[in-house]
């Protein structure tokens, strides 16, 4: 931790890890790496299954392969075959973001009923009402 701070492991503002907490916490980051969890994937295959943009996958992809998460592979043949697969490291993150996953599915409908209840209040239509947990 930076700045003479604490250690309070809740304290993120100031954390050396901050930077490499939000980089891989990125949307675009969490489906490749789930999408390379069984196999190495061509770009455009990747692109099919996530859903991203050129642009976007491309940029991903260099970050996490700067990052040694994700492995670039050419094969030299015509055209020119390159796919993504997962790195040791990058494999490491799979039950993390695998838990997250299984998170999300299991209270999708829970936040959605939140955020619906949280809208209607906002619009001065209903009151809040905590749901049980």
């Amino acid at each position: 931790m930076n700045d003479g701070d604490d250690g309070d492991p809740r304290e993120l503002g100031d954390c050396s890890a901050r930077q490499l907490l939000a980089a891989i916490s990125s949307k675009w980051v969490t489906l490749v790496l789930l999408a390379l969890s069984s196999d190495d994937l061509r770009h455009s295959e990747l692109r099919r299954r996530i859903g991203a943009s050129q642009k976007m996958l491309t940029a991903t992809l260099r970050a996490l392969e700067r990052d040694g998460l994700v492995r670039r592979t050419v094969t030299p043949s015509v055209p020119p075959r390159t796919d993504y697969g997962l790195t040791e490291r990058g494999a490491s993150l799979l039950p993390v973001l695998e838990s997250m996953k299984a998170w999300a599915e299991a209270n999708m409908d829970d936040v959605a009923e939140s955020r619906r209840l949280n809208d209607e209040a906002k619009a001065g239509s209903t009151v809040i009402v905590p749901l049980p947990y």
